[in-house]
């Protein structure tokens, strides 16, 4: 979710998603189905024990508006106070919002068709017209969403109203180009979305928290409806109680969502403690039960306690480069630093989590495309090998051809975390052993890291991606010329021609193979460096139950019950 996606933990990230079955139609065929200030786990409610989540983030929430956030604490927040037309439940991406979808013969036609009762938390009913303002409004130029490329990428007319300029344009031709956008809400409960292209994993991409929708009246009245719990309206299973910035974000079950019933959860808390040892010493006295990613000195005590979580996770842990700044626009020296590293002790001495090094960017977990029953990843595990001795080459190499004679003092940069600290310090000394050059480190708060990424304000960057769907595209989008996660300033057309040809591509077995070639360029450019592939390390009171974590999102507390 990423999506998007942004990491800000030290051992392991997700973003999104949850709830229930429902109905698909595809080819014309249709399948139907059914529709905190407590410490600790629990406070009493008659004979029942109150389910109350308290967990924590580090750093600052930007925003909790689906439509301009981009990194995974807000989408986590999000993630419960909103909900998709489909949704990752714990046993896939299933129905949400949409009661049933229709999609024509030739992929490009789906209509969605919203469940009855629908209600934003203020008795609002929600409508079509909602989630087609939602999209258009992450489209707006005025907007200026991050993740605007998530239905710009694949809708009808959705990249031409996105790249439009207002100080070029007239009000009329920017109206013209938003009405021509694919997406039309026919009546209360019928929204139509048309494709520039089939788009297999569509569905997914509607769980994702940028096509949530937002409620048309509320946001027209008050464009800082987003800002404020009195204010804020969502249509997911809790609703906003309490938002004290840079302390604590409260949410609580929602009585007007449509299933209310199936949801078990009472309260969910997220502390804002930037401080991840004292959020571990805290979840230890009992003031909190969940932790997202326990840092590294914690891990072994997690597990003699029985406490430790670990499961798969789409994601991948990385450093990015500068690549527009010498000395990281030679790529010799980008591949010297690459093959410098040992991650595997990185994993074995820090993480502790079962992580696998990475030497790629596409994670594990997504099948491959071209239907031989096997991942993706596993069809090209590596593209390139730990190597000092070609290390030192190449480095030698590159610094030649920019004129040095010697590496300069170089700073590698990452969001506050004990686990992102020690893997920096690790890497430090791994660069100053193997490569002979000293490099600093530095560590900022998450809003200042998000910000700096953005503005290419950096030589190395820490930075993680959770994969915002089950498609290797969740990952080789982002990297294309002006792409609004590339934060590296790479650019190579012949990539870019590739990922552009794998989006209208309909034979999947050479699709498969368009994806592969254009992850062969990419590391082979090295805009970044892959460290590993994440796995979740969370930590759980064992009263709690009922929590689950898809592969690409942050922990989800829908059915949480307390023993």
């Amino acid at each position: 979710m990423k999506a998007k996606r942004w990491f800000t933990t030290a051992a392991s990230l997700v973003l999104a998603g949850s709830l229930i079955a429902g109905c698909t139609t595809t080819g014309g065929k249709t399948e139907t189905s059914t529709s905190g200030n407590e410490q600790g786990s629990a406070t009493t409610q008659g004979n029942k024990k109150a389910a109350v989540v308290n967990t924590y983030i580090n750093g600052e929430i930007p925003t909790i508006d689906p439509n301009i956030a981009k990194d995974s604490y807000s989408s986590w927040v999000i993630d419960h106070t909103f909900e998709g037309l489909f949704v990752n439940d714990k046993d896939g991406v299933k129905p949400g919002q949409a009661k049933e979808v229709q999609v024509s013969e030739d992929g490009l036609t789906y209509t969605f068709t919203l469940k009855d009762g629908l209600k934003w938390s203020n008795g609002d009913p929600v409508t079509a017209a909602d989630f087609e303002f939602s999209w258009k409004r992450v489209l707006d130029p005025a907007t200026a969403a991050e993740y605007a490329y998530q239905i710009a990428d694949y809708v009808k007319g959705a990249k031409e109203y996105n790249s439009a300029d207002p100080k070029k344009l007239s009000a009329d031709e920017i109206k013209k180009l938003r009405d021509a956008v694919g997406v039309q809400a026919k009546d209360d409960k019928t929204l139509v979305v048309t494709l520039k292209a089939p788009t297999p994993y569509f569905k997914q991409l509607t769980a994702f928290y940028t096509y949530y929708p937002v409620p048309k009246k509320v946001v027209e009245a008050n464009p800082n409806w987003a800002a404020d719990a009195s204010t804020y309206v969502g249509n997911g299973p809790f609703k906003l109680q309490e938002w004290q910035k840079d302390k604590v974000i409260t949410v609580v079950k929602n009585d007007n969502y449509y299933n209310k019933s199936t949801i078990t959860t009472d309260k969910i808390v997220w502390n804002n403690i930037t401080d991840d040892n004292t959020a571990w010493q805290m979840f230890q006295n009992g003031e909190l039960n969940y932790i997202k990613s326990v840092p590294p000195a914690g891990i072994d005590a997690a597990k003699a306690s029985g406490e430790l979580k670990i499961s798969p996770q789409l994601a991948t842990y990385f450093y990015r480069f500068n690549t527009t700044k010498p000395p990281f626009n030679n790529v010799k020296i980008r591949k010297a630093l690459a093959m410098a590293i040992d991650r595997q002790a990185i994993i074995d001495t820090i993480t502790k989590g079962g992580q696998k090094p990475a030497f790629a960017i596409v994670g594990p977990g997504i099948a491959a495309q071209d239907g031989k029953n096997k991942e993706f990843r596993d069809e090209t595990p590596a593209y390139f090998k730990e190597d000092i001795a070609e290390a030192q080459k190449l480095l030698k190499e590159g610094l030649a051809e920019l004129g040095m004679t010697s590496m300069p003092k170089v700073t590698i940069t990452f969001n506050t975390n004990a686990g992102h600290q020690k893997i920096a310090q690790a890497i430090q000394e791994m660069w100053k052993k193997n490569l002979g050059f000293e490099s600093t480190i530095e560590n900022v708060e998450s809003k200042v890291w998000l910000a700096r990424q953005s503005a290419l304000d950096f030589q190395i960057m820490r930075a993680g991606w959770v994969g915002d769907y089950l498609d290797p595209m969740t990952y080789i989008d982002m990297w294309v010329t002006g792409g609004t996660n590339n934060n590296t300033g790479y650019s190579n057309p012949e990539y870019d021609k590739l990922v552009a040809a794998s989006k209208v591509e309909k034979d999947m077995a050479k699709r498969d193979q368009i994806l592969h070639d254009a992850e062969k360029i990419l590391i082979n450019d090295m805009p970044f460096m892959p460290i590993y592939f994440y796995t979740n390390a969370d930590a759980s009171k064992k009263e709690l139950e009922g929590i689950y974590v898809p592969a690409n999102r942050y922990p989800q507390f829908r059915y949480v019950t307390v023993k």
